[in-house]
């Protein structure tokens, strides 16, 4: 059987991973065994976090509306459930939004779901 020369293909897949370890600590950045387990501890930590990042921001939204709306004497779920009532489709993201850029616009907003509340 003739022998199998990989140098090309070795070395180009090396130097991809070495490219992506950039920026690393140490041989993690220098050596390719320990190059290798970080780029691909560091591939699946950003593929879970993408998805991540949507659910911490919209937990962060629902802080930051709640706590407006509780300055309005309002829970969250109160006013989540009033701007449903009242027709008012707001998203979440906007509302928090809202509430650091315009509390005036805000306050109306809650203003609203109140009125809805009543009726």
């Amino acid at each position: 059987m003739s022998r199998v020369k990989r140098g090309n293909v070795a070395r180009l897949r090396r130097k991809k991973i070495l490219k992506l370890a950039k920026g690393f600590r140490g041989s993690h950045s220098k050596l390719f065994r320990t190059a290798n387990q970080r780029v691909m501890k560091a591939l699946r930590n950003a593929y879970r976090d993408r998805r991540k990042r949507k659910r911490d921001f919209r937990r962060l939204w629902i802080v930051r509306v709640n706590a407006a709306a509780r300055n309005h004497g309002m829970s969250y779920s109160q006013l989540m459930g009033n701007l449903k009532k009242a027709d008012i489709q707001l998203n979440r993201k906007m509302l928090a939004q809202m509430a650091i850029l315009d509390p005036a616009g805000f306050a109306k907003v809650v203003e609203v779901a109140a009125q809805a509340k009543a009726s």
